[in-house]
């Protein structure tokens, strides 16, 4: 359900663009079923062109989008390609932090019930994003159910890995050699 607002300065919003900007929403409301969808749309006229702002306020999250064009119907689908970017990324991001989050670590007690000796029981795989040493060292601080992080140093342009020592409050570094 979208709760529309149009305000316009300079520039008359018919009863026309309202219907197309209506219309419009049903692309983002496709992503948030049956969520009420707060939007706020302004429309105003500077020199040539005309320009789209466009605010949405759904599920806690609020995403903008600003565009400029010499027809406002462009301006408008500027806009809602924009948000609908916003919001893609968005999902993929939590979507993508519930399932790190869902990962069980398995503890494997007493070697009768096993059996297996010298294998590979688990592999985990890892984002490895550029950063510097001081970066790496707050992120890894921050997972606090992480014992190490890999990552590119920005300086010297290898992938490292960061690890917590024993201690639980200093660090150490394993960085190739070549």
């Amino acid at each position: 359900m979208v709760n529309l607002t149009i305000t316009d300065k300079d520039l008359k919003a018919t009863e026309a663009i309202k219907d197309y900007i209506e219309e419009k929403l049903t692309r983002i409301e496709k992503y948030y079923g049956d969520e009420e969808i707060l939007a706020n749309v302004k429309t105003k006229a500077e020199r040539n062109n005309q320009i789209a702002e466009m605010y949405i306020s759904v599920g806690g999250n609020s995403f903008k989008a600003v565009t400029e064009d010499r027809d406002l119907y462009a301006s408008i689908d500027k806009d809602i390609d924009i948000i609908e970017g916003q919001i893609r990324k968005a999902k993929t991001k939590k979507e993508k932090m519930q399932k790190e989050n869902s990962i069980k670590q398995i503890t494997i007690t007493g070697e009768e019930e096993v059996g297996i000796e010298d294998e590979v029981l688990k592999t985990l795989h890892y984002e490895i994003k550029p950063m510097s040493v001081e970066d790496a060292k707050i992120v890894l601080k921050e997972k606090q159910n992480s014992l190490f992080l890999p990552f590119v140093d920005t300086d010297s342009k290898k992938v490292c890995v960061i690890y917590k020592l024993n201690d639980g409050k200093n660090f150490g570094i394993v960085e190739p050699e070549a």
